[in-house]
């Protein structure tokens, strides 16, 4: 039987964690707190996270990270984007000879603007072929109710993308292989700083079209981004670009929509972060994207008007009235 190590008891971690035991995978969460853990154990369930969503009896948790990662053959990173490195290498040590690095992050990491399988062949000392990245639109609440999905496996290597593949594939998740990493961890990242675009728009009251346009310049810069770092053009019309983009921008579930939302509705970052339970992986990664794009000289407007108005103070109207002042170009610039 196929082992998996979770680190991370989140609600994508732990709806992924169903879809391993689903496919007929042994399960182990890792999880920092005690009673989190004991609750998945004895009472089937994330009370936190995924309330009234009844576990699979082959996943179990622990708060030892050295048993989560005992004999794993896939080791599922699933914490937030700017803590992978600090908690990554804490259980490195710990991690099974020849496990294959799995990443549901959707990040860039402050300071480096390196993308996390970057950041995992850095800090665990392994080679591109031993790390996957797992996206596309997966809402974690749909998944946790099984409800039909679709999502992008790729790995450098095609042949570990299809072992993984294989051990998470399900009547209601449906995997598909790519080796785009870089192209596939891209559209990930930048979707939600989107979204949080496409929420702010909402809160101010804007219409569909506004939406519309910012989801279809959004996927331009984007593209245009993936295409400077090497990354397939193709990638970002499938699951991990287009698909992602539409979900995180268009459903309520969405934390960066959310976010999004409750700043154009006109509260602040303060406000706003307090009243987030869950992490909103595009408020932090907005602006290493920023960063990322300047390094390969990337024009990317509505990424700059996110990090202006989540970073710098700048009222929403202000922001809209600067974007839609930006000198003509033909839609292919």
């Amino acid at each position: 039987m196929t082992r998996c190590a979770v680190f991370g008891t989140g609600s994508w971690g732990t709806a992924f964690a169903m879809v391993l035991a689903d496919a007929g995978c042994e399960v182990t969460m890792w999880g920092r707190r005690a009673a989190l853990v004991d609750a998945v154990n004895n009472g089937r369930t994330n009370p936190d996270y995924l309330p009234g969503v009844e576990l699979p009896a082959a996943v179990r948790a622990t708060t030892d990270p050295a048993e989560a990662a005992r004999d794993a053959d896939f080791t599922v990173l699933a914490v937030p984007s700017q803590t992978l490195r600090e908690n990554l290498t804490a259980w490195t040590p710990l991690l099974a000879p020849g496990t294959v690095l799995v990443s549901l992050m959707k990040g860039v990491e402050l300071g480096t603007a390196k993308r996390m399988s970057e950041v995992v062949e850095e800090v665990a000392g392994v080679t591109a072929d031993r790390v996957a990245v797992l996206t596309g639109p997966n809402l974690a609440r749909e998944i946790a109710a099984r409800q039909p999905a679709a999502a992008v496996v790729a790995c450098r290597d095609e042949d570990v993308a299809k072992r993984l593949q294989a051990a998470c594939h399900t009547a209601y998740f449906r995997p598909y292989t790519n080796t785009d990493v870089v192209g596939c961890e891209l559209g990930g990242a930048v979707k939600n700083v989107i979204a949080l675009a496409v929420g702010i728009a909402d809160g101010m009251g804007l219409g569909d079209n506004a939406k519309a346009s910012l989801i279809t310049r959004g996927l331009a810069e984007t593209t245009r981004l993936g295409l400077a770092m090497g990354a397939d053009a193709h990638t970002f019309a499938g699951l991990a670009g287009m698909g992602d983009l539409v979900a995180t921008c268009s459903s309520p579930l969405s934390r960066n929509h959310t976010f999004g939302t409750n700043l154009g509705r006109g509260m602040s970052l303060e406000e706003t972060i307090a009243v987030t339970r869950q992490t909103a992986e595009g408020v932090k990664s907005c602006q290493s994207v920023l960063d990322l794009a300047r390094r390969h000289h990337v024009d990317m407007p509505i990424t700059e008007t996110v990090v202006g108005i989540v970073h710098e103070g700048k009222s929403p109207k202000v922001a809209l009235k600067e974007l839609m002042a930006r000198s003509a170009k033909p839609e292919r610039h």
